[in-house]
């Protein structure tokens, strides 16, 4: 099997013809057609279907894609390395909301300092979307909160992360000076995200264990929109420290929850090291680096690393 095989094959998938892909890669068809047969020879195994419409690619040669594409990824990045003699390349990291705005700016700065010649793209979004992106791999490396995970994700734990009562006013003091008990939260208006979202899920639980209601004025799954409806006065929210950081400028009082019920686990999450590119990896280190330094430093308050 060889690297241009592999070329043919994925282009070949992508155009959804023999000849729009012979033009593409400026082969004759017939010589096309031939290197695929033969990689289909030496596979055993029938790659390519023919349709009315052009080729698809079996189930079997799906499967195949997905690994060519992968391989032509690393085996890219591996020429481009080694003609400038250093890391080169694309990651792609995923981070939700409330994790981006105290790590996306320091990764992306150490990340240009260490590999200025990696493209990073940051992909902001809801943690179960991360994990799927990831599944799929059309993301690299995520930050994760813990719960279920997906076969093809390798995870790591990172941290444990508090959460707290946010307000734009001053809050009651609690029974305990440490913080509020579950009960205490059904005195506040709440403004939280929607259901699925994890950090909902988490709040929700937490309640429904301890027997008590909670009171949410309004949902809204935005991050900056949901902490600009707290920083107004509207009502109060149960979010990471974090999320404070959405928020630079405006006067916040917090209050932590006690015990461990309303906390939540942060996992660096990849594909398997196989599937990585020299980039993906060097990501993934980084990311972690820079999380347990931004710990270290005391940039990112409420959370307790996971060595």
């Amino acid at each position: 099997m060889e690297i241009r095989q592999l070329r043919y094959f994925v282009q070949v998938v992508q155009s959804g013809s023999m000849g729009r892909a012979a033009i593409e890669l400026d082969l004759v068809t017939s010589a096309l057609s031939q290197q695929v047969s033969r990689l289909e020879s030496e596979l055993s195994v029938r790659l390519l279907k023919r349709t009315k419409n052009g080729v698809q690619p079996t189930s079997a040669g799906l499967t195949f894609w997905h690994k060519a594409q992968l391989i032509l990824r690393m085996a890219d990045d591996a020429a481009r390395a080694a003609q400038l003699d250093r890391l080169s390349g694309e990651a792609s990291v995923g981070l939700a909301p409330s994790t981006s705005g105290v790590l996306a700016l320091p990764f992306l700065r150490e990340m240009r300092s260490r590999y200025p010649d990696v493209g990073i793209r940051i992909v902001e979004s809801l943690s179960g979307n991360l994990e799927s992106l990831l599944a799929s791999r059309q993301i690299d490396v995520a930050i994760l909160f813990g719960g279920p995970r997906a076969k093809r994700v390798r995870t790591a734990p990172l941290l444990s992360e508090r959460l707290y009562v946010i307000s734009a006013g001053t809050l009651p003091v609690p029974a305990d000076p440490s913080g509020y008990d579950i009960a205490e939260l059904a005195q506040f208006p709440l403004i939280l995200p929607s259901s699925p979202h994890g950090l909902r899920s988490l709040v929700d639980g937490a309640f429904s264990r301890a027997g008590c209601a909670m009171s949410v004025i309004a949902e809204i799954d935005g991050l900056a929109t949901l902490m600009e409806a707290v920083s107004s006065g509207l009502g109060v929210t149960i979010q990471p420290a974090a999320a404070l950081a959405r928020c630079r400028g405006s006067k916040l009082y917090t209050v932590p929850i006690l015990g461990a019920t309303l906390s939540r686990i942060n996992l660096v999450a990849s594909l398997a090291d196989e599937e990585l590119t020299p980039s993906g990896l060097a990501a993934r280190l980084v990311l972690r680096e820079v999380a347990l330094k931004q710990v270290g430093e005391g940039r990112w308050l409420g959370v307790t690393a996971l060595m």
